[in-house]
């Protein structure tokens, strides 16, 4: 499992050894799955790619492994796809629970590599207010919906008996795992 905010600005490396550039950003769909990394090519004006999930072999704690710059797109985004931080940016909007409750602004996403489904969104209440309370981690059953001005969330209060379904445990996964 990854965060964007652990990801951001490390290295991609071709299996030929060859480095690629760097993460940027990340490409989020409607239905709340990473369908990719923005990634900024090296160079003196470096261009802005796209890398599908798929495309990647390993993500680990310094770079992230593809098989070849065939996988590169040049920097587009699909129609109802997000990113956190260029395209229809993400982070910072309020989150609000189906009942119209607002859970905080979005910091970060929690998600599986492998798949790019999102399990957790890291919600902040502002700097003081995460010195005394911490972050929240919170998980949803579906999909959010994406808003103009806010992100929606169906919060599951049955689920671990935790309110908004906070997440006292994210799923483990190695960081150094691949595909292969």
């Amino acid at each position: 499992m990854r965060t964007f905010s652990l990801i951001n600005g490390l290295a991609v490396f071709l299996k030929n050894g060859e480095e690629a550039g760097c993460v940027c950003d990340i490409y989020i769909s409607e239905q709340g799955r990473v369908t990719g990394i923005a990634m900024k090519a090296k160079g003196l004006f470096p261009k802005k790619y796209r890398l599908p999930i798929e495309s990647v072999i390993a993500i680990g704690p310094d770079g992230i492994l593809i098989d070849s710059k065939e996988h590169l797109q040049r920097g587009h985004e699909e129609d109802g796809e997000y990113t956190l931080l260029h395209h229809q940016p993400l982070l910072g909007r309020k989150t609000l629970s189906m009942e119209g409750e607002c859970l905080g602004e979005l910091e970060d996403v929690y998600f599986l590599e492998k798949l790019g489904t999102i399990v957790g969104y890291e919600l902040t209440d502002g700097f003081f207010a995460d010195i005394i309370e911490g972050k929240r981690v919170i998980s949803t059953p579906v999909p959010p919906l994406i808003g103009k001005d806010a992100i929606i969330v169906s919060t599951d209060y049955m689920r671990g008996g935790l309110p908004y379904d906070e997440m006292s445990k994210l799923p483990e996964q190695g960081l150094g795992e691949n595909r292969y």
